[in-house]
């Protein structure tokens, strides 16, 4: 099952005390304290991992804890630091403190790591307490206890395109045809029930540009209908939107009707989705009424249309030149 929101109650490691120890030695009278340090908690660490696609093990197991660190010992020795609890997210997660709602972490590059709680410090040994006066002490400290907190982690796909449309308008099938991902196809609405991520790759220039395809929007998906809401987070990275149109009309909508709704269901959902760069895709044009329907639709849109047929194959590499060029001009 696909998760891009879940709550983990993670769990640095608490320090190791410090320890009372006095060194005993044959031929070593008073051989005073030696008592060592104990170690400090392992931290709760956040690895971005462009190798995890959600986030579902944590929603199976949402308890994280970090190892706590050892106790001193005697002939001073330090305790053993507690290792780091490290969890890998994908790309683009965010990390919300479930208390305040505060924004406390954000991974976006492969690689990147953050400490979000901080294991305990260790205790010090007696060793730390000899003074001049108090040769012989017995005091010591434990160790600190490590951090703790409920943190909601939310996903929101890094990709260069974001793929939108009505159920049935051919989503899945041209994701399919432009990248290697597999999503499942069928002649049905709401075949998509979770976010693809696919690569359109480009050999000439060794470039590879990311496509997510969202579940289908239908009327009133920004007041929770249907599952296009529910994802929509998916596409506010996007620099490039691809509204994709069944110009046939197969199931009885009008394509300006369709366009419309689209535009104002992401407006709805956020105005900074209405701002972004965008490409109308006007598919199934292998259907003899599509022709029709495009030339009035270029009537009330005079906007970037390029039409394709996933069936046939018209007009994809159309379609890929045409992201990659805008793709280009969207990226800061």
């Amino acid at each position: 099952m696909f998760t891009d929101e879940t709550t983990i109650f993670p769990r640095a490691g608490n320090g190791g005390r410090g320890c009372l120890s006095f060194r005993r030695e044959k031929f070593i009278p008073k051989g005073g304290p030696d008592g060592g340090d104990g170690g400090n908690g392992g931290n709760i660490v956040l690895l971005c991992d462009e190798n995890e696609n959600d986030l579902s093990k944590y929603r199976f197991q949402p308890h994280w804890n970090a190892q706590n660190g050892a106790p001193g010992e005697g002939r001073n020795k330090h305790g053993a630091n507690g290792n780091d609890c490290i969890l890998s997210l994908p790309p683009g997660t965010q990390v919300f403190d479930t208390e305040t709602e505060r924004l406390v972490a954000e991974v976006t590059k492969h690689g990147e790591q953050i400490i979000l709680l901080p294991g305990g410090k260790g205790g010090l040994g007696n060793n730390h307490f000899k003074t001049s006066v108090n040769q012989a002490p017995r005091k010591t400290t434990p160790g600190k206890p490590g951090a703790i907190g409920t943190f909601r982690l939310i996903l929101k796909t890094i990709a260069d395109v974001g793929l939108v449309g009505f159920p049935n308008a051919g989503k899945s099938t041209l994701t399919r045809t432009l990248t290697h991902a597999t999503p499942k196809v069928a002649p049905y609405p709401f075949t998509t029930l979770h976010v693809n991520v696919g690569v359109i790759y480009y050999e000439e220039k060794d470039e590879k540009i990311l496509l997510a395809d969202i579940p289908g929007i239908i009327q009133g998906a920004s007041e929770n209908k249907g599952l296009g809401h529910e994802f929509l987070r998916h596409i506010e990275r996007c620099p490039l939107l691809l509204l994709l149109l069944d110009m046939a009309g197969v199931d009885g909508r009008k394509p300006a009707a369709d366009y419309k709704n689209l535009l104002d269901e992401l407006a709805r959902y956020s105005p900074a989705l209405i701002e972004k760069k965008r490409l109308i895709v006007a598919n199934k044009m292998d259907i003899p009424a599509a022709a029709k329907n495009l030339a009035a639709f270029k009537k009330k849109h005079p906007e970037t249309i390029v039409p394709i047929s996933c069936t046939t194959g018209t007009g994809l590499d159309d379609l890929r030149h045409a992201i990659q060029k805008l793709v280009h001009a969207a990226k800061p």
